[in-house]
């Protein structure tokens, strides 16, 4: 069965980091590109950060560039998402996405919850 599992989320301070794994299992990890997203309450879900597997090119949204740092480990069918000096305007629920390379068709993960607060 085909299963992304996230996890590492909580309450942190402003300033504070987190690193969020995302680990992949039930398909080929190396034919998908993955792909995070945040979605906070009354807001669109909201594009973070990609990496493909050939090359390990990585593109990042304006909002977080310089702070977060997207990864893979393709031996560990994991992608882990770095955050640091983290905002109160980064709390959300973070989602993982892979997509097969050349197609529409992908698998999310179930969230996991990021709160940023004094």
């Amino acid at each position: 069965q085909v299963q992304l599992v996230e996890s590492g989320g909580g309450l942190v301070q402003p300033g504070g980091s987190l690193r969020l794994p995302c680990a992949a299992s039930g398909f080929t990890f190396s034919n998908y590109v993955m792909w995070r997203f945040r979605h906070a309450p009354g807001k669109e879900r909201e594009f973070i950060a990609t990496i493909t597997y050939i090359g390990g090119t990585t593109m990042y949204a304006v909002s977080v560039k310089g702070r977060f740092t997207i990864s893979r480990d393709n031996a560990k069918s994991t992608v882990y998402l770095q955050m640091n000096s983290l905002k109160p305007e980064d709390t959300a629920v973070y989602y993982c996405n892979a997509r097969l390379a050349g197609t529409s068709s992908s698998h999310w993960g179930q969230g996991t919850q990021v709160t940023v607060s004094s």
